[in-house]
């Protein structure tokens, strides 16, 4: 049986990609005039919350919410560079570098991370 903190994790994964995957959507739904990708859009953000709080159950919220976030991110950017061609300068790289240590910071090194 599955412990509770990797419970907790895995409702906090499916969280940052139904996030990313909502986001995906935004940008393909024309600033809303597309319906289709706006009603998969916020489908997506309501079962991302949905698995961002039952994650709550164990994480604490400022490290759940960071993890979210920083990864959220990352992986928005990914999707950007490889999906949508947008490029990523210097600055942007730097960021989102800076933004995954402090998330694997925030894993290894916290005592309010349950491990």
């Amino acid at each position: 049986m599955m412990s509770p903190t990797t419970i907790a994790y895995g409702y906090l994964g499916l969280a940052i990609i139904c996030e990313v995957l909502g986001t995906t959507f935004m940008a393909k739904s024309a600033e809303f005039t597309r319906l289709a990708p706006t009603a998969a859009m916020a489908a997506l953000y309501g079962i991302s919350l949905f698995f961002l709080a039952k994650s709550l159950r164990v994480i604490p919220l400022g490290v759940a919410y960071a993890i979210w976030g920083g990864l959220g991110i990352v992986l928005t950017s990914i999707v950007g560079l490889f999906i949508f061609k947008q490029s990523l300068g210097l600055p942007a790289i730097l960021g989102i570098t800076l933004i995954v240590t402090g998330v694997v910071v925030l894993n290894i090194f916290s005592n309010t991370v349950p491990h």
